[in-house]
């Protein structure tokens, strides 16, 4: 397949079996990254390492029947955190305290907001330019957070911005840049990862909505505009996604709860091609809410099989469920996937390599059973 075919083949995405794009670190590059980080080796011998090592998991995912293929976010340490800090006027910066997850914390690393937020370079654009040059005959992907994230987990300096609406207003122009320069640099594929819409699933969650000074109702105003207007400009040929997520560390999680309370934004509101959903267990509700798609063109990627464990599901449940789904939204608007990727951060999920690419598989297998 020429990489024009390649180019044609991503108007199909999301796939009928897809993933959400992170993977587990091996082991040699979290040697590395430990050599640089105690001055052993440079910064381009790194480079280097994770070049190779983003090679040979192209070819891994290739191997495994996947049709989109990402760079696994080996050169990243947190999924969100190193992307955003790229932006002007984002600091990465130690914190006093970790995110608290279920029963564990993660390191003590944030973002804060020191200046007015704009776009001028990223450089996480030459990271996109690598896997497109090693795509090949399949499509590559690239994930980074929503807008959202900004807002749900970097610190404000009130001086800055004085409203929330400020905020965004330099917020989604930055989106706007850095996405215009990933399609500039050949992206077609692109999905926001985003752990904010996860506040409206739980009493928990809306207690913190509270204390942000808001209300559920004009939150999901402002994460719905956040999201619309960052994706407003993007060119027909580029097809982008979201990943909704209730948290991944460590194989732990942060949030529980179902979409009801925001379904109507998040399956009737958001002008995008795709969403990646969690229903690989019970906290994640059932699949009512879907009732609120109101698009043929709108996809959904249900993460029925889980990136915490390496147990495989019986795929026959699999295959129940996904009939399930279909009584709310046609079954040729339905996708499978993990539901989340395999390492949020370069911690990673507690499972084995061989886990994880017999979980791929596993998807794989039961999508071109359901879609023959």
């Amino acid at each position: 397949m020429t990489e024009l075919a390649a180019q044609e083949l991503v108007t199909n995405a999301p796939f009928k079996a897809d993933h959400v794009g992170s993977f587990l670190r091996p082991e040699r590059l979290k040697q590395a990254r430990l050599q640089k980080e105690n001055g052993d080796i440079t910064a381009d011998e790194l480079r280097k390492i994770e070049d190779e090592e983003i090679i040979k998991l192209v070819e891994k995912q290739k191997e495994a029947g996947l049709n989109a293929v990402t760079d696994g976010e080996f050169r990243r340490a947190w999924w969100h955190l190193d992307f955003l800090s790229g932006f002007d006027g984002v600091l990465f910066h130690e914190t006093n305290d970790g995110i608290q997850f279920n029963g564990v914390k993660t390191r003590a690393h944030g973002i804060k907001v020191t200046g007015k937020i704009s776009f001028s370079d990223h450089y996480m654009i030459d990271h996109y330019k690598f896997l497109h040059s090693i795509a090949g005959d399949a499509v590559a992907k690239f994930a980074i957070p929503s807008p959202n994230m900004l807002y749900f987990r970097g610190t404000l300096d009130t001086d800055v911005y004085r409203t929330h609406e400020e905020f965004y207003d330099d917020l989604i122009a930055a989106y706007q840049g850095v996405i215009q320069a990933l399609y500039d640099a050949g992206c077609r594929y692109l999905q926001l990862d985003d752990t904010a819409w996860s506040l409206f699933f739980s009493e928990k969650g809306r207690e913190q909505i509270a204390n942000r000074g808001s209300d559920p109702a004009t939150l999901a105003q402002l994460f719905q505009r956040g999201i619309n207007e960052a994706i407003a400009n993007k060119p027909d040929d580029m097809i982008i996604t979201m990943h909704i997520c209730r948290g991944n560390f460590r194989s732990t999680y942060s949030s529980t709860g179902g979409y009801e309370d925001a379904s109507k934004t998040i399956f009737g509101g958001l002008n995008l091609d795709g969403l990646f959903l969690e229903f690989d267990d019970d906290r994640s509700g059932g699949f009512e809410p879907l009732r609120h798609i109101n698009r043929p063109d709108l996809y959904v990627v249900l993460g029925l099989i889980t990136s915490k464990k390496g147990e495989l599901e019986d795929p026959e449940r699999i295959k129940e469920r996904i009939a399930e789904a279909s009584k709310y939204v046609p079954l040729d608007q339905i996708c499978l996937s993990p539901q989340c990727g395999f390492a949020s951060t370069e911690e990673g999920n507690v499972l084995t390599e061989e886990e994880q690419w017999a979980k791929v598989r596993h998807v794989v297998n039961i999508a071109q059973d359901v879609w023959k």
